[in-house]
């Protein structure tokens, strides 16, 4: 068995990369909106095309309030007798009573239900999900998703874009959690540190509300506009500010981006040129692959890939994300 620091973090990164590994999002949690207008009501404030899909299929979308801040980002996943958004577990309290504001009169109802949220990660993913009993789509998209069962238990499982590493989401009941989890170790799957998921998020350059996105972004400071936001749809809470930015060309005065480190940094790590402060780091780590990284926000005159800047003393360079190898 792997022991602790870089070896464990070598060890898990290649189950990741190579084969089937599994995590814990233990800060994830699931409101169930039902009612017989909940699609409807959903479309009109979240920030992508939850309209046009069908039970089994989903989006990832963002909540903005009108000045286009990010109040979260959300999994929302169509079932026949719900909408089932995933979401930061500490973003409930926010969005909770948000969407029971914009209700008004809409017949919507919104539940918290008690889930524990897995993420299985890997090209062989999908085969650990198969050998502990679950039944996938063959060609399953982002956020597309079904009942299923593991290890007896059952669960919901979607394919989550938002994970690195071709990665799956797992629903399941608090008490049935242990043994999904159990199902899925015995299939192959093998158990990753957060430190080890933060370098393959780093990576594949998906930032997660919390850690690298927060209330004080919009949506193209982040990178992900093209996979929160369906330029198609109608009116929507905060559209004029992301229609404006558009119009202009998504010009931001910050941006998320990649950066190659000569030294490990942490999490709040200031970005400086020539002592003038252009950034800071919102996750970091050792990559088996490609030394040490982080992902950070950068002020426009500094978010050039190829650009040098200061990072606590050791020096970084600038890439645009997901990070090349």
């Amino acid at each position: 068995m792997p022991g602790s620091g870089p070896t464990r973090v070598s060890h898990e990164y290649a189950a990741a990369r190579e084969g089937a590994a599994l995590a814990e999002l233990s800060d994830r949690a699931v409101l169930a909106v039902t009612g017989p207008l909940r699609v409807k009501f959903l479309h009109g404030i979240l920030s992508n095309d939850l309209q046009s899909r069908a039970p089994g299929q989903g989006v990832r979308a963002a909540l903005m309030d009108v000045k286009g801040h990010l109040l979260a980002l959300m999994r929302a996943l169509v079932a026949d007798d719900a909408v089932l958004l995933e979401m930061p577990t500490d973003r409930l309290d926010v969005v909770e009573p948000l969407l029971v504001h914009y209700r008004v009169a809409a017949p919507v109802r919104f539940v918290r239900r008690e889930v524990s949220v897995l993420a299985v990660l890997g090209s062989l993913g999908p085969e650990a999900l198969r050998h502990a009993g679950a039944e996938l789509p063959a060609d399953a998209r982002a956020e597309d998703h079904v009942a299923a069962s593991l290890g007896g238990r059952s669960v919901r499982i979607a394919r989550a874009g938002d994970l690195p590493a071709a990665g799956w989401v797992v629903h399941a009941a608090p008490p049935d959690a242990g043994a999904v989890r159990e199902a899925l170790v015995a299939a192959g799957a093998v158990p990753v540190s957060g430190a080890t998921l933060d370098v393959l998020r780093i990576e594949d350059g998906r930032p997660w509300y919390g850690p690298d996105v927060t209330a004080e972004n919009l949506l193209h400071e982040t990178g992900l506009v093209g996979e929160y936001h369906s330029p198609s749809k109608g009116c929507y809470v905060g559209q004029e500010v992301i229609a404006r930015l558009d119009a202009r060309g998504g010009n931001v005065n910050k941006i998320l981006r990649g950066l190659r480190l000569g030294a490990p940094v942490v999490a709040g790590a200031t970005l400086s040129v020539d002592g003038r402060d252009v950034g800071r780091v919102t996750t970091a780590g050792v990559s088996p692959r490609l030394g040490p990284i982080a992902m950070a926000f950068v002020h426009r005159s500094a978010a050039e890939p190829g650009t040098k800047v200061d990072v606590d003393g050791t020096t970084g360079t600038v890439g645009v994300l997901p990070l090349a190898g």
